[in-house]
């Protein structure tokens, strides 16, 4: 009766892990193969230490991190177990963070150093490759420094599962409220504080570009990786605020949670896969 009951709950179970871990395993290799690709162009390019050049190999070396946790997350959806412990549960969350962050912020910069290579081409000249470098180095920094509360906080605990037995799952050990607020200021920090800036700026170009002659199709490009991205971001963002500010649970079977969990993370890792050819499309442009 129990294995009767176990078997049929088990198989439209196995079909959706199956179908995202496919589907993941596809996006790993695909952006692994075009971020190391973008890279490889890159560096032989970087003696001309232009900005928007070194803002691609940032964007591409977070790609790569990212896409990095890939490997952990489907042997999780398959075995059904966190096997990576402790020190696993606070790395490959705040990685999650860190490359996050260090894209949009990336992107920010990259968007702002556009808006003055408009509006102050000479200040934009004088800038040095040591300038360049060290604000790569800031943005990397200050991911780093949104993404350490979640390595201190979160940590690997045991939770009972149907049939009385346990798996062990990374939780955070914060009060609900505190980890409520952190949430949030992620969600301000990943999406809205650089949407702000970033729509801003890109009102004001638009309005230069329009009184010119110049040829936005630079600017359209950065503007089509920063799309993409909100694009791929912002579906798991709605989800984890929606399920942290409605009051009363989600009315939805389990399989469709589990479903929407699974299809928002394969969306936010499906933006490191796309990002290779954007980039490519951009160099060109820009030359």
């Amino acid at each position: 009766m129990n294995n009767s009951t176990s078997g049929t709950h088990a198989d439209p179970d196995l079909l959706i892990t199956s179908t995202f871990g496919t589907l993941l395993s596809l996006v790993y290799i695909i952006g692994v193969a075009g971020n190391v690709y973008t890279l490889v162009v890159m560096c032989h390019s970087i003696r001309f230490a232009t900005a928007m050049y070194i803002s691609i190999i940032n964007l591409a070396l977070a790609d790569l991190l990212y896409l990095s946790t890939i490997p952990f997350v489907v042997v999780t959806y398959f075995l059904k177990d966190w096997y990576f412990g402790d020190v696993g549960c606070r790395v490959l969350l705040s990685l999650d963070l860190l490359t996050m962050h260090a894209s949009i912020f990336t992107l920010t910069v990259m968007c702002t150093e556009r808006y003055l290579s408009v509006t102050k081409p000479l200040d934009t000249v004088r800038r040095s490759k040591s300038y360049r470098k060290a604000l790569a180095w800031g943005v990397w920094l200050l991911s780093l420094f949104l993404s350490v509360p979640m390595m201190v906080m979160v940590s690997q605990t045991q939770q009972r599962v149907h049939g009385g037995g346990v798996k062990r799952i990374c939780a955070p050990a914060l009060a609900p409220l505190a980890y409520k607020v952190y949430v949030t200021v992620l969600f301000g920090t990943s999406i809205m504080a650089p949407g702000l800036i970033i729509g801003y700026l890109y009102v004001k170009l638009a309005r230069t570009y329009l009184e010119s002659t110049r040829n936005p199709k630079v600017l359209i490009m950065i503007f089509t990786i920063v799309l993409v991205f909100w694009a791929c971001f912002l579906p798991f963002w709605i989800w984890q605020l929606l399920d942290l500010y409605v009051n009363k649970p989600l009315n939805m079977a389990s399989e469709t949670k589990k479903c929407i969990n699974y299809l928002v993370a394969s969306l936010t890792y499906s933006n490191s896969c796309i990002n290779p050819f954007l980039y490519t499309l951009l160099t060109k442009n820009y030359r």
